[in-house]
């Protein structure tokens, strides 16, 4: 459907124009090279003398050494987390982090994940919490899933996944243990 173009009557032409006049454009166009002004002559031995401090900043640090990337954990596959949330798959064992903080949860979650893979636990549920405010995710939530992925959590957990509804969903993760007879 094509617009109708109204004509503005001689009031709104002139409040229109006044309108305009009295605003400021939100993002400055860059000046074409006719209208760039003249940069300042004591301007430039300033500027010459900040790049080359920059370039003996940048020769001076040393190279830092790429990261090598580890390999993400893997989540379960789609088949094992309906087992798991109908009951077929166990939950062996569960931890509850509500009302700790991450120092307390950090240890606390680590000596359980160690000792549950000791005990040849498989599969466990750790709950995290969805967060106590409105403005919030939750700490918790957020970090466990980071703890995982460093060298210590590492050694223990093979996968994890969020919880199935009837488990927490969202404030609760499964986590598959590795076996302690196979080598990390």
């Amino acid at each position: 459907m094509k617009r109708r173009h109204r004509v503005l009557s001689r009031e709104e032409q002139e409040l229109w124009e006044r309108v305009q006049a009295s605003v400021a454009p939100l993002l400055k166009r860059k000046p074409s090279a006719q209208q760039t002004p003249a940069a300042a002559p004591e301007a430039e031995p300033m500027r010459a003398a900040i790049e080359k401090a920059e370039r003996k900043l940048e020769a001076a640090l040393p190279a830092l050494p790429k990261p090598t990337p580890t390999p993400r954990l893997q989540g379960f596959d789609l088949k094992t987390q309906r087992r798991i949330a109908k009951g077929r798959i166990a939950l062996d064992a569960r931890i509850d982090l509500h009302d700790m903080t991450q120092a307390e949860a950090h240890a606390r979650l680590f000596g359980f994940l160690s000792n549950a893979q000791t005990n040849g636990v498989r599969h466990v549920l750790v709950i995290t919490g969805k967060g106590g405010s409105l403005m919030s995710d939750g700490v918790l939530r957020r970090v466990v899933p980071q703890w995982f992925a460093t060298p210590a959590f590492r050694s223990v957990v093979a996968g994890y996944d969020e919880a199935n509804r009837r488990h927490g969903g969202g404030g609760a993760l499964y986590v598959r243990l590795k076996r302690k007879d196979r080598p990390a």
